[in-house]
């Protein structure tokens, strides 16, 4: 009856994962379509916007307008900067570069998180781990062949983005005890909107037909989509059993890269992709083995 249980629990944690990996896989779509007609700066400030306003709308579910309440506003101001570079960052190299690309570059932010713990959360990463990390990168060299022209402001862009990321994990990690998701998820929306309003123009402003304003509510929905799903799936199960699941995006940008874009990756861009995403799988396959073999030594059953 237990097992059954643990199954069944299980199973709605992926549920709510595969949920959260879809709206992150369509709030991409959405904003490709979008930055071929709008600016990045009037993109950013609509879906920023809009997530805002359906975030307040679910408030309730997760504690209401009380939970944004915190004493830690310094960790907060930190990371609405790092979600301007996240958030900048990829939306821009999005806009210049094929959809698996982007995706791929951007999946080296778990790589830098096990780096960033090692250093700001004093945890310890062994060589395995260390090779792991090394082994990804070089797949990113494979993947842009710096000196061939493949290394483009766009690819930097992304890879920023990556780090800004995998900062505003770390973050997350030591700011989780005391302060509510909502406030974790809120925050870092209202960063981008303000520097996106700032950076707005009349230059750069373009009115938003019926169709433009469809896909811009659809990015924001999708992004509240995404949120709901990553929080509930990582809170319901162990993220080293759900984190490969993420990788499913990867397999739905490359589809889709090609039914509407045309776009097919060349050889080195497929190595490269293969090396990360096998150096980033190999570093959650460890995790949890140190995780377990820490749990066994709790119990008292460990050597």
């Amino acid at each position: 009856m237990i097992q059954t249980s643990d199954n069944e629990h299980v199973r709605k944690a992926v549920a709510w994962l595969m949920l959260g990996v879809a709206g992150g896989l369509l709030l991409d779509l959405f904003a490709k379509e979008l930055l071929r007609t709008y600016s990045l700066q009037q993109f950013i400030f609509l879906r920023s916007g809009i997530a805002i306003g359906l975030l307040l709308v679910i408030a309730p579910q997760f504690g209401g307008i009380r939970s944004l309440n915190t004493e830690k506003r310094a960790w907060h101001l930190l990371r609405t900067i790092l979600a301007v570079g996240a958030m900048f960052g990829f939306f821009y190299g999005l806009s210049k570069m094929p959809l698996v690309t982007a995706f791929t570059l951007g999946y080296t932010a778990p790589l830098m998180v096990t780096a960033l713990s090692a250093v700001f959360l004093d945890e310890p990463v062994g060589w395995r781990r260390w090779s792991a990390v090394t082994f990804g990168f070089v797949g990113v060299l494979i993947m842009l062949r710096p000196g061939t022209g493949e290394l483009s402001l766009a690819s930097i862009a992304v890879l920023l983005a990556a780090f800004c990321y995998a900062c505003q994990a770390i973050t997350a990690r030591k700011l989780s005890a005391t302060e509510s998701t909502l406030a974790l998820s809120f925050y870092v929306v209202v960063g981008p909107l303000i520097v996106s309003t700032a950076l707005l123009s009349p230059q750069n402003w373009l009115s938003p037909d019926v169709m433009g304003w469809a896909l811009l509510i659809a990015a924001g929905a999708s992004s509240v989509i995404a949120w709901i799903g990553l929080v509930n799936g990582y809170r319901a199960a162990s993220p080293a059993l759900l984190a490969p699941l993420e990788y499913t995006a990867l397999i739905g940008g490359a589809i889709a890269g090609y039914v509407f874009w045309n776009e097919i990756p060349d050889i080195w861009v497929a190595v490269g992709a293969l090396i990360i995403v096998a150096s980033g799988l190999f570093v959650v396959y460890r995790n949890n083995e140190v995780d377990e073999a820490a749990s066994t030594s709790n119990d008292g059953t460990g050597e």
